[in-house]
């Protein structure tokens, strides 16, 4: 009982936390840290972080993040769908996911942490704003072994702050979120390029506001 009742507050008193302060580490850090790897990151707000950026991950990670309430029911179906038709079960995992999964627990796929994912998920939703996710998102993600974070993988890859990323720039780190200890922004293979191109021509399409946020959220069925 005592080991539930920590599971529920733990989510929701790092979450009122992290609703303003910059998150110091993660679990995934503090794992690699004890792998012998270093620790890279230097927390930006999101007015140091190019527009670019923020456009690339919503296009190459999650298109209706602005969207939706943190699952993309869309995806989900499409995933389930392809399934039963004898396919790979491919994951729909959104930035809001992968931001509770990155911020509060650890890596695996076993039910427990899928069901803790998901509850974070829906409660950070409720707590914080879409830019918050977003820029929580940017600032703890890994682009590269011991790399943490859009400022510190900006510097590492293109030896630039990510305030001035180019659109080719940050559709190259766009595109080796799901595998940055194989992938190189800065040293691109082919897949690498050509996904990259398709990601740059996919940044049209995600709304923004002129300041780079989130547009007000659609309501069900627009």
């Amino acid at each position: 009982m005592a080991l539930v009742c920590l599971l529920v507050i733990w989510p929701f008193v790092n979450l009122l936390a992290y609703r303003i302060l910059p998150v110091p580490i993660t679990p995934l850090m503090i794992l690699r840290l004890i792998e012998g790897e270093g620790l890279t990151k230097d927390w930006v707000p999101m007015k140091a972080i190019s527009p670019n950026l923020r456009k690339a991950v919503i296009a190459s990670e999650d298109g209706r993040f602005c969207e939706h309430a943190g699952f993309d029911l869309k995806e989900l179906e499409r995933a389930w769908a392809t399934y039963q038709k004898g396919g790979r079960l491919r994951g729909a995992s959104t930035i809001s996911m992968q931001t509770a999964k990155n911020l509060l627990w650890w890596d695996g796929r076993n039910l427990i942490r899928k069901g803790l994912e998901a509850y974070s998920t829906a409660l950070m939703e409720l707590v914080w704003p879409k830019d918050r996710i977003l820029e929580v998102y940017l600032n703890i993600i890994e682009w590269a072994p011991g790399i943490y974070g859009a400022e510190a993988a900006a510097r590492h890859h293109f030896g630039i702050p990510a305030a001035d990323l180019s659109p080719r720039q940050a559709a190259l780190l766009a595109v080796i979120l799901p595998n940055p200890r194989k992938w190189s922004a800065s040293k691109p293979g082919p897949y690498v390029s050509r996904r990259a191109g398709t990601i740059q021509a996919r940044m049209g399409s995600v709304q923004l506001e002129a300041d780079g946020r989130c547009p007000p959220r659609r309501q069900a069925g627009q």
